[in-house]
């Protein structure tokens, strides 16, 4: 890598430091620091949205499947995505009537506070390992094109990520997820893609040289695309990460317009990083690790400066998810645990000052698994299985089934959890089949507690009545 694209890194470094000193002054109460003060409009949101769901496994994973399956890689960030519209279609209208923080925050209020204290804890760590694998990612990126030893590139990247997160939150994060935005859209969309389609001498003789199974959106296999449904489409509307952003539109139609545009912004990324793992197949046949697929070509075909840029939008794409997830960590912690159960009574201005202190430890505690573990993606696999599991039925019959009842959500959601663990447990971390049997267990739970004890409700009404006209 050349000396103008190593600058044009830093560069880029410098203005996100600069951000977050420009964000600080935004952030002067709990509500700018955490939701930007409730106060953004379509394209803020549009940009934010997309940052947080599209980090860098989103790029680096889909060119990887790209070139090892060809059409058939897009299902990953199509998944995420179909999360995205899923959400903003049938449940931003119905969540935007709730003036909370968080989704253990809104399960708290239909239910009883133990669901609110379970969904926390199991929210706060699905969120804190999005953010190690993030930094983890960052580091490794870092490492390659600056040469650095692994452990300081992922203390340099977590570092710039928690520095700016701390001292504006969401109003930080929003802005630098706008600039992330538009740089990995230009990255992409408008340098990778249509080089890539360039040097592999256009689509049509691209299509010539792939063999017919990377034709195909099925060839990665039907199994593998339902557990990406399963993992992210469920998963995605239940994130106290997505949910954070879903807060900060102005108004709840900008929210669902934006989750919409997103999620359709989502599958057209899915399909360019596809598209540019297919042509890295055939420029480069024999890559030894797929997993630096979309590294690898950038670096073959792109000359320098635009070089630097490209690769900028990896970091971005990290950076924006890391920053999105760490706030989201913190923000459960401080609201649903700390406040909750320790610190009823504390003032807004001192709330603010734990905020930014439980990000802080958040933060280095993330930096701290990226740099020990370097490998967390089972970890994260088991956070999502838990998240989609046991806490998308308790979501979705909170909305859509008005018999559900405090006592009937709240053992829903531990036994569907416990259920998820024992499945993984007895048939491995990589089974989806634990997720399914999480979510059979809480409708059975939900419904059947909720009809029970609105029976027995209605027994003891007709009872009492009874015994009032005897009287």
């Amino acid at each position: 890598m050349g000396t103008l694209d190593t600058v044009i890194i830093f560069l880029y470094f410098a203005v996100l430091i600069g951000v977050g000193i420009i964000g600080s002054t935004k952030a002067k109460t709990t509500e700018d620091f955490a939701l930007a003060g409730r106060n953004l409009g379509l394209f803020m949101y549009l940009g934010c949205l997309s940052a947080v769901i599209l980090g860098g496994a989103s790029t680096i994973g889909t060119a990887k499947l790209g070139y090892e399956f060809g059409l058939s890689g897009i299902w990953f960030v199509s998944m995420i995505g179909l999360g995205i519209i899923v959400l903003g279609t049938f449940f931003i209208k119905k969540i935007a009537k709730y003036k909370v923080t968080t989704i253990s925050e809104l399960l708290g209020k239909k239910y009883k506070s133990e669901a609110r204290l379970i969904t926390a804890i199991v929210a706060s760590i699905y969120t804190l390992m999005v953010a190690v694998t993030q930094v983890i990612g960052m580091g490794t990126i870092i490492n390659v094109l600056l040469g650095w030893n692994l452990t300081t590139s992922m203390f340099v990247g977590g570092g710039i990520v928690l520095f700016y997160t701390i001292l504006g939150g969401m109003w930080s994060v929003t802005v630098t997820d706008i600039i992330q935005f538009v740089v990995m859209t230009v990255g992409i969309f408008a340098i990778m893609l249509p080089m890539s389609i360039a040097k592999a001498d256009g689509i049509g003789s691209l299509i010539s040289k792939l063999p017919e199974s990377h034709l195909s959106l099925t060839s990665i296999g039907y199994a593998q695309i339902f557990q990406y449904f399963l993992l992210y489409t469920l998963g995605m509307v239940v994130s106290q990460d997505i949910w954070q952003r879903v807060f900060t539109a102005k108004s709840p139609s900008i929210a669902r317009k934006g989750s919409l545009y997103a999620g359709i912004y989502s599958i057209a990324y899915a399909l360019a990083g596809s598209i540019i793992g297919m042509c890295a197949f055939v420029i480069l046949p024999n890559i030894g690790d797929t997993q630096n697929t979309f590294a690898t070509l950038a670096m073959k075909i792109l000359p320098t400066g635009i070089l630097g840029l490209v690769l900028a939008s990896v970091i971005s794409a990290l950076m924006s998810t890391a920053s999105g997830t760490l706030l989201a960590s913190s923000t459960l912690i401080t609201n649903d645990i700390l406040r909750q159960y320790f610190m009823k009574d504390i003032s807004d201005k001192k709330f603010l000052v734990l905020s930014r202190v439980t990000t802080l430890c958040v933060g280095l505690l993330a930096i701290s698994f990226a740099v020990w573990i370097q490998d967390v993606l089972v970890a994260l696999d088991v956070a999502y299985a838990i998240l989609s599991g046991a806490i998308f039925v308790p979501v979705l019959l909170m909305f859509f089934w008005k018999k559900a009842t405090p006592n009937a959500g709240f053992y829903s959601i531990l036994a569907s959890t416990i259920v998820v663990i024992g499945g993984l447990l007895i048939e491995g971390l990589a089974s989806t089949n634990p997720i399914m049997y999480g979510i059979a267990t809480g409708f059975v739970v939900l419904i059947g507690i909720s009809l029970i004890t609105n029976y027995r409700n209605k027994e003891s009404l007709v009872t009492s009545l009874g015994d009032t006209k005897q009287g």
